[in-house]
């Protein structure tokens, strides 16, 4: 009787065991399923804030730069003789070189000789489009682009001093019954490229709105 007893208790022993070990698996379980936190809506980890700050991808970040508004006209806190030689040297710097049949130093008109800023049937159209209004009904095929630059400086008062730049931009187009070169209406991107290369190089600094 006493050795049924005892079997008896063994037997509820190791079943209790059993139990409390599957009862410590499930906790483990729901710990982990706790762990991973129940709210699941997009661009949030739960819990786990180890993976991101939830924010999601910013689609905001590389976006292209607005253009810079460059008057044209643009008016520098200068004497003429230092905005001259600055036109002077920013000319050569852009390879630009100066007409000097065209040119009048004393009236502050220079002309540079036409320019090629691209040459080749794949890449001209993009390029020309940027400098130029392409007509509308366009058919031609564009292999070369350039332009030339007028620049006109001219005195206020005894410290400030005006700069005028136009560009005139020109396209040749190929075909079987020959070449030839076609005037187009600037975008005013040579003139803004320009003036902003000539304000960096007299102020030291980005253009300033007038």
């Amino acid at each position: 009787m006493l050795r049924r007893f005892f079997g008896l208790l063994f037997l509820m022993t190791i079943a209790a065991t059993g139990a409390g070990a599957q009862e410590k698996g499930v906790d483990h379980q729901n710990e982990r399923i706790r762990d991973m936190g129940a709210e699941r809506a997009p661009g949030h980890n739960g819990t786990k804030q180890n993976n991101g700050t939830g924010r999601g991808i910013d689609f905001g970040k590389g976006r292209t730069p607005p253009v810079v508004a460059v008057p044209n006209p643009y008016r520098f806190t200068a004497r003429r003789d230092i905005v001259m030689n600055a036109v002077e040297e920013l000319l050569q710097e852009q390879k630009l070189v100066l007409d000097t049949a065209g040119s009048n130093k004393a009236e502050g008109i220079l002309v540079s000789q036409p320019y090629s800023f691209v040459r080749g049937a794949v890449v001209a159209l993009a390029e020309i489009s940027r400098y130029a209004d392409l007509p509308r009904d366009n058919v031609r095929g564009w292999t070369r682009g350039r332009y030339t630059m007028l620049v006109e400086v001219r005195a206020l008062d005894g410290v400030s001093t005006s700069v005028a730049v136009n560009a005139r931009v020109e396209g040749r187009s190929d075909s079987a019954s020959g070449s030839e070169w076609v005037s187009l209406a600037s975008t005013g991107q040579a003139e803004r490229e320009f003036l902003i290369a000539l304000i960096e190089k007299i102020t030291g600094g980005a253009p300033q709105v007038q």
